[in-house]
């Protein structure tokens, strides 16, 4: 089985008390078979139920598990980006605390690595989510795939394995769930080589989304329209 030299695995959580432990135990399962040197970061993104109680004791029972907390909410591409800034390792894995994503299923991605490779990009088998969700995904992907020119399968698909050392060379902005699509355009812009790997999708088992829901439509919408005019006019951004 292929190895990478280091790993940092790493969680945005909000309100994920119900499946962070089973998220983190996972990882530390997996990440000694695809290498020898491994931290698990969790950034706690303000989370107003037990999550925090679960992270203090999965901190204090696990040496290579690192807490990030916010003491208030300031959303996803917040919690993404203290990750990445936090991490050490060479290659930094990321999926959402939610459990909807499988962490042992990074053995796939790691496979995947080609000497050349910056970015293992996962997509879903089958999305397993309530029928409003599964059409509102499918619409999502259509629309930015066609205004930010993408090419891969499965753009919101939160389940990476990226080099490090791509974040020392592009910047993020975003705050919201759009960080994905500033993420993604400007690592396919820079020229970055990825691979894609099919993953498993479950359904949620525990707690809400944060961004596919018709309450929040309009304002993703706004959020993509500003978003794409900032890559377009915005010179540096």
């Amino acid at each position: 089985m292929r190895k990478l030299k280091s790993i940092t695995a790493f969680f945005p959580a909000f309100n994920d008390g119900g499946t962070i432990s089973s998220m983190v135990i996972s990882a530390l399962i997996t990440l000694p078979k695809v290498t020898d040197d491994y931290e698990v970061i969790v950034v706690n993104d303000g989370s107003h139920d037990y999550t925090g109680d679960m992270l203090t004791e999965l901190e204090r029972i696990y040496p290579y598990v690192r807490i990030l907390n916010h003491p208030a909410n300031q959303g996803y591409g917040s919690a993404l980006w203290s990750g990445f800034k936090a991490a050490k390792k060479e290659w930094i894995f990321y999926t959402d605390g939610d459990a909807q994503y499988d962490p042992r299923e990074l053995i796939s991605l790691v496979q995947a690595v080609r000497e050349d490779t910056d970015v293992i990009n996962g997509y879903k088998i089958s999305r397993k989510d309530p029928l409003h969700r599964v059409i509102i995904g499918r619409l999502y992907h259509h629309i930015v795939s066609i205004l930010f020119n993408f090419s891969l399968k499965d753009v919101d698909c939160d389940f990476r394995l990226m080099k490090r050392e791509i974040f020392e060379k592009i910047e993020l902005h975003s705050t919201s769930g759009t960080i994905c699509l500033e993420m993604v355009k400007k690592l396919q812009d820079a020229g970055y080589i990825f691979e894609e790997v099919p993953v498993h999708h479950y359904h949620r088992a525990y707690g809400k989304s944060q961004f596919f829901n018709f309450s929040r439509l309009f304002k993703t919408a706004v959020q993509l329209i500003k978003l794409w005019h900032d890559l377009k006019f915005k010179k540096g951004y």
